[in-house]
């Protein structure tokens, strides 16, 4: 049993790639788009993610790419600061090893660790799967049909592997009352280097952020019951249009370079929760089995996780699948609630709904100034308590050739 499907080639597929290849299987990867994904939002990179792309040997190009924050800074309608705090905590909570970067940059890192000897499909899709008693029949949207040992949703929160081996995303997904959406710029006049600003109505938030090379990333995140969806760019656009029509500070040029922005990453915000993450030859790692949620910040960081424990579990049982798939689970799932859980809490504090919710908010931004009080906020969120074995890889140089 060697040849292993994964459909996605974001954060978990590619690194999950890699770490088959070190266990002798045939990783072959499929994406709908047509190229690596650009732009959309930054990421806080630390802890068990972190250690994993250590030994993949990706942390002086992460480093290259990536950027330290100082400090996170609430302003008001006049762009005055409201309230913030200096980030040295997560340096001091992490050891150093805490850094931020574009979730696109490091979806290239890892692309790169894997393009060379592994088969990449872009530009197609897996449009229908069936089990069978030694493999799965796969057919393509584009491709035809092939037969693999094993398939790996890999592919999002919208994952096509989960809807059709596990049923409709309906099923498994819980809102959490937000949307999100992000955007680049070039050339915004506005630069704040290794700062990450915040600007807070009632139940909106716009972020801003100074990217390598001019570029500027704005983030909105917004209170959103009706779980809305626009499909067209333009309806995205209108929908935001509206939902800060009256907000103030920089929204009259952030307005404007969103009319001309022509790439536009527009989202509800969710948690997947799921019974079971494998069925059958079928399973699925990443967002695809237990989106945290965008706003948790880690989503990258536990894909590169679960793909590692799915390829070392795979390695480990020699080709019982259902051994495998049943450790990799059993592994992971007390550590993925967790982190579920503690999104939760995380949520409101982008956007609080009430006026009353964002001067108590801010007290609590303020509150991080004293010694040890962003120690006790946030140190739970940032330890990662997960016992991962030391799985035996083939050298290294097995998965690059």
């Amino acid at each position: 049993m060697k040849t292993v499907l994964i459909s996605g080639a974001g954060i978990a597929g590619p690194t999950l790639a890699y770490w088959l290849k070190r266990a002798g299987y045939v990783p072959t990867l499929v994406e709908r788009a047509p190229a690596l994904r650009r732009g959309g939002y930054v990421i806080d990179f630390w802890g068990l993610g972190y250690d994993i792309a250590e030994r993949m040997g990706l942390l002086p190009a992460i480093d290259r790419a990536g950027y330290h924050v100082r400090e996170v800074r609430i302003v008001d309608d006049d762009g005055r600061r409201a309230a913030g705090f200096g980030t040295q905590v997560f340096d001091e909570l992490t050891g150093g090893r805490f850094i931020t970067l574009a979730r696109s940059d490091l979806s290239h890192l890892l692309y790169e660790k894997i393009s060379a000897s592994t088969e990449v499909i872009f530009d197609d899709e897996i449009v229908a799967l069936e089990e069978r008693a030694d493999e799965v029949g796969v057919r393509f949207l584009r491709g035809g049909e092939r037969r693999f040992d094993l398939v790996i949703g890999a592919d999002g929160l919208h994952s096509q592997v989960r809807r059709l081996a596990f049923g409709p995303q309906q099923a498994v997904e819980r809102h959490l009352g937000y949307g999100v959406a992000a955007f680049e710029v070039h050339g915004y006049d506005k630069r704040d280097e290794n700062t990450y600003l915040m600007y807070t109505r009632p139940g909106r938030m716009i972020g801003r952020f100074a990217l390598h090379g001019d570029r500027t990333l704005l983030v909105f995140i917004f209170a959103d019951d009706a779980n809305r969806s626009p499909a067209t760019l333009a309806d995205q656009k209108a929908t935001l249009r509206d939902i800060y029509r009256d907000a103030r500070w920089e929204w009259p040029q952030i307005g404007h370079a969103l009319e001309h922005c022509d790439d536009l990453y527009f989202d509800r915000v969710s948690q997947i929760k799921m019974d079971c993450w494998s069925r059958g030859r079928i399973a699925l790692i990443g967002d695809a089995a237990f989106c945290v949620s965008l706003v948790a910040g880690q989503g990258s960081a536990l894909a590169m996780i679960s793909a590692y424990v799915l390829a070392g579990e795979l390695a480990r049982a020699d080709g019982r699948y259902r051994d495998a798939f049943g450790a990799y689970e059993a592994r992971l799932r007390s550590y993925i609630d967790a982190k579920q859980r503690g999104a939760e809490r995380f949520a409101a504090a982008f956007a609080p709904r009430t006026s009353y919710g964002l001067w108590f908010r801010n007290q609590v931004v303020r509150a991080f100034s004293w010694p040890g009080a962003a120690r006790l906020a946030v140190g739970r969120d940032l330890a990662d308590k997960l016992d991962v074995p030391d799985y035996r890889w083939g050298a290294p140089g097995e998965a690059d050739i």
